[in-house]
């Protein structure tokens, strides 16, 4: 895979810092203005944002240590499923459904899944913490933090919260003094260059 800065790969990865959180943004928003499961809309947003996300955490790990992207790649996908299922669950409860989390069984498998998630916010955060600026890594670090509790504590309003921290700290990301604009480069060198 080529991510060499300004390859169409590389530009790909970057965009997904910006539309994936904006995309959840828009889903956080339709749920905390139409019902946290009861928009189908918030839902479809939802699947999208979660979907897009694969995208970053492929563009966070080809930033980080070997070690951390290993763990990244792994646990992101993980976690990218969970949030993928609880759209899907959304979208099933949004069309009069029962709740996948609210049944036995196999669907007992969406919790595990979904706790991922936040988890690989906080994996993000860590990767980073050597490549970007101290701001960004503390809000993709907070609002790893509050996800889980805006998501099992039903608060649709820091739901919308989260989604404008990370979408600001990925989003920052993406701009011109992001570790992909920094071509020619070594990790290394980005990071004792990179402003704090």
């Amino acid at each position: 895979m080529n991510t060499v800065p300004g390859s169409h790969v590389d530009r790909l990865l970057t965009a997904s810092l910006v539309v994936a959180p904006a995309l959840s943004l828009v889903s956080a928003v339709l749920y905390a203005l139409g019902g946290w499961e009861s928009d189908p809309a918030g839902a479809v947003f939802h699947v999208l944002g979660a979907l897009a996300f694969t995208l970053v955490v492929v563009r966070v790990a080809t930033w980080a240590s070997d070690g951390i992207a290993a763990v990244l790649l792994v646990v992101g996908s993980i976690g990218v499923a969970g949030n993928v299922a609880y759209g899907f669950d959304a979208i099933h409860v949004g069309l009069g459904d029962v709740s996948l989390v609210d049944q036995g069984g196999a669907a007992v498998l969406i919790k595990p899944l979904g706790l991922a998630f936040p988890l690989v916010l906080l994996l993000c955060a860590v990767a980073l913490r050597r490549v970007a600026p101290r701001w960004v890594v503390a809000l993709i670090g907070l609002g790893g933090l509050a996800f889980p509790i805006a998501n099992i504590g039903n608060i649709p309003a820091l739901g919308v919260v989260v989604w404008v921290l990370l979408a600001v700290g990925f989003g920052a990301l993406a701009g011109p003094r992001s570790p992909s604009a920094q071509a020619g480069r070594t990790p290394a060198r980005a990071v004792e260059e990179s402003p704090r």
